[in-house]
């Protein structure tokens, strides 16, 4: 059986877990049969990534950038304390959605953003979806989220709510409705991946705030495939303050990313230093050709006056200079200093440069680039089995919310069925690597490391952890470590462990295949 939302399925797991949904729904109860609607609709939807950080991380300047529009309210206000999906539709249009189900269209601000105050009482909102007609959206869901670290207790709810983490509210009165109640909804409700903002001052509890976000995913709990950080106001970087940045702020910024990539490991698979500010300006049409003449007027001043002005933002807007001081602080407001130093360099290295040459100058000084290849090769690489493992463990909750016995055992016997197919072998893998990564089995080391390896990359070279080497070799030492994890999963293993060492030998032994086969 088909349908059309199969038609937009991200791969062939996706169309196994939506057959077994067509499959089971006339055989279990209305309620769970509603929830397995809503989980094809969701298969059917483009990959939902939600943005996570710390209060002034500079998240939703982030997402601004990412979706090329200045949309999302970057100033403290009501919007930001609420979850906002951007969406792509055919029509702009931002709707709030309220905790009973009502829906209220929103118009935009006169500068095209949400605006920042509502007009609703926001205790009685539960989300705002934006719906933007934007090309980058038609693959991604975006969801940005309240900042973690010092949200109100209903922020906090909504976040849980609307992500999927309170899957153990109380139930629906009426249990003969075929509504969705509570647990159902939230079970199928939440995002899909991760993307992890900090700062250069990582506390010590970024590793618990990053598990008990990524725990509201639906997938259980994000790892290294489906969740990436991303150093933000990498500018803000002291260069003298890290060792070996030779005095470069990017260069710092990346040592630095680097750094914090082990602290934050195995919760995500990359951390990358990224300009945000820029990446806004430049991306969503912030920075004019009216910019660029003050920055061409900023290049004509002695190269001793200017860098006075550069050492602080006090000093730069209130400098006796031709430029006006209304001028500079508009763009201090959009690129900040290394922006502008930037720009000014640009300009001194080739004075014919044209605006639009500038702004993409820029944009490559942001960083932003390599963030966007970074979420392909994570993200729209793996939609197919990073949505389907989402969608299974979304089934398995409604199953396990059902009062059923028997309804239980059918969905978990066509679940078996299904991850015993050869081609479901990478949800097996996806698990191993979620329990590995969340340490719910422990594994030396070593071990864990090659797992994490194994099945966060895609490329075969850097699976066996042999890039570029020829393909013979690369056959050779799969073989040789699928027999090493066979032997292990029978001798010396524990229980957990051999269950995750099975699924680590299966992908080896998948892998010798397709090289042998290549």
């Amino acid at each position: 059986m088909t349908s059309p939302e199969q038609g937009r399925l991200a791969g062939p797991l996706s169309m196994s877990v939506a057959n077994l949904c067509h499959r089971l729904q006339p055989q279990v109860s209305a309620r769970t049969a509603a929830g397995f609607a809503e989980v094809l609709r969701r298969l059917g939807a483009p990959l939902q990534v939600a943005v996570a950080g710390r209060i002034k991380s500079g998240k939703s300047t982030l997402v601004n950038a990412l979706i090329g529009r200045r949309v999302a309210p970057t100033d403290i206000g009501e919007c930001t304390r609420l979850v906002t999906r951007f969406q792509y539709g055919t029509v702009d249009r931002v709707e709030i959605v309220f905790t009973d189900g009502r829906k209220q269209v929103l118009p935009f601000a006169s500068d095209g953003m949400i605006p920042a105050e509502l007009g609703v009482d926001i205790e009685q909102v539960s989300h705002i979806e934006a719906y933007l007609t934007n090309a980058v959206l038609q693959g991604m869901t975006v969801i940005d989220t309240p900042g973690l670290g010092s949200l109100d207790a209903a922020s906090v709810s909504r976040t849980e709510q609307l992500l999927g983490a309170a899957k153990h509210r109380k139930e629906a009165d009426d249990e003969g409705s075929d509504e969705l109640d509570d647990t159902s909804r939230n079970a199928v409700a939440g995002a899909e991946a991760v993307l992890y903002v900090v700062t250069q001052g990582v506390r010590a509890d970024d590793q618990q705030a990053l598990a008990a976000f990524t725990a509201a995913t639906a997938s259980r709990e994000a790892g290294p495939v489906n969740a990436i950080a991303v150093l933000n106001k990498a500018d803000t970087i002291a260069p003298e303050s890290v060792e070996g940045s030779g005095g470069d702020v990017w260069k710092a910024a990346t040592l630095l990313a680097e750094k914090q990539a082990s602290t934050l490991k195995p919760r995500v698979a990359d951390v990358l230093p990224v300009i945000g500010l820029i990446a806004e300006s430049a991306e969503s049409g912030g920075f004019t050709s009216a910019d660029a003449d003050a920055l061409r007027q900023l290049a004509e001043l002695d190269d001793d006056v200017l860098q006075t002005m550069l050492m602080s933002a006090d000093i730069f807007t209130s400098w006796e200079c031709d430029v006006p001081a209304g001028t500079r602080l508009r763009l201090l407001e959009k690129l900040d200093l290394f922006g502008i130093s930037h720009g000014v360099e640009a300009i001194r290295k080739e004075p014919e440069i044209t605006a639009g040459a500038l702004r993409r100058a820029l944009l490559d000084a942001s960083g932003l680039e390599a963030v966007r290849q970074r979420l392909a090769v994570v993200f729209a690489a793996r939609a197919d089995g990073i949505k389907a493992a989402a969608a299974l463990a979304s089934v398995t909750a409604l199953a396990h919310a059902s009062a059923d016995p028997a309804e239980r055992q059918r969905v978990h016997d066509a679940i078996e069925v299904l991850l015993a197919k050869p081609e479901a072998h990478q949800l097996r893998l996806l698990e191993a690597l979620t329990l590995v990564a969340s340490g719910a089995v422990d594994m030396p080391e070593d071990l864990s490391e090659e797992v994490l390896r194994v099945g966060s990359n895609a490329d075969i070279g850097a699976q066996l952890g042999k890039p570029g080497a020829p393909r013979p070799e690369l056959a050779a030492h799969a073989l040789e470590r699928a027999g090493w994890w066979r032997s292990f999963a029978s001798f010396g293993a524990t229980p957990a462990q051999s269950r995750v060492a099975h699924v680590v030998h299966r992908a080896y032994f998948l892998i010798w295949q397709q090289v042998r086969a290549g």
